[in-house]
């Protein structure tokens, strides 16, 4: 399939076809892209295309209520995280949603990394926490406690799993990033 191909089925053609005048725009417009994505991040075209495309779709929206999705704390959600730096949780992954604030959600990205969930819970990765299969998902889980961050909801695609917020697992999550992300922060404004 096709690059211009794969992008008509993320975004739907009909949808891609709205934000251009023609086809041939559209497709013009994927194919530079995709020569772009190839030449300067060659194994992340894809990735970086199917970012692009939801940007596209779903950029203008002040939050995903807007476009009908409606989450709550608890929820594990498949998302767009968007083009990020090396070493940052990107593109399309799992995130566990810790709060809703001025509609936007407090997530903390998901893995099912192995090898990341085989390093969860070791005195040396305090900032990975396993979290198992919850019910939904179809792997052992990971959570990245030190990529926490505010998300509009309008890069969620769907809903998988759910943490009831009263489970012990739920707090231990709370009291885990307290600890790991939010500890050194009072430590160092005690120093100062």
């Amino acid at each position: 399939m096709s690059f211009y191909q794969r992008s008509n089925a993320w975004l739907g053609y009909d949808r891609a076809s709205e934000m251009v005048d023609t086809p041939q725009e559209w497709k013009a417009y994927v194919r530079q892209r995709e020569e772009i994505y190839n030449r300067l991040l060659p194994g992340y075209a894809d990735h970086s295309m199917k970012s692009e495309a939801m940007w596209l779709l779903r950029g203008r929206y002040a939050s995903g209520e807007d476009i009908g999705i409606r989450v709550s704390p608890g929820d594990i959600c498949w998302l767009d995280y968007g083009q990020t730096f090396n070493n940052e949780m990107g593109y399309q992954h799992f995130g566990l949603i810790l709060s809703i604030c001025n509609r936007k959600a407090l997530v903390v990205p998901v893995t099912s990394n192995e090898e990341m969930y085989r390093k969860a819970n070791q005195r040396r990765c305090p900032h990975l926490m396993r979290i198992g299969m919850p019910e939904g998902l179809r792997k052992n889980s990971t959570l990245f406690l030190n990529d926490l961050r505010y998300i509009n909801t309008a890069r969620i695609l769907e809903k998988r799993a759910h943490i009831d917020t009263d489970s012990e697992l739920f707090q231990e999550i709370c009291d885990r990033i307290e600890d790991n992300v939010f500890s050194p922060l009072r430590r160092a404004r005690k120093k100062s």
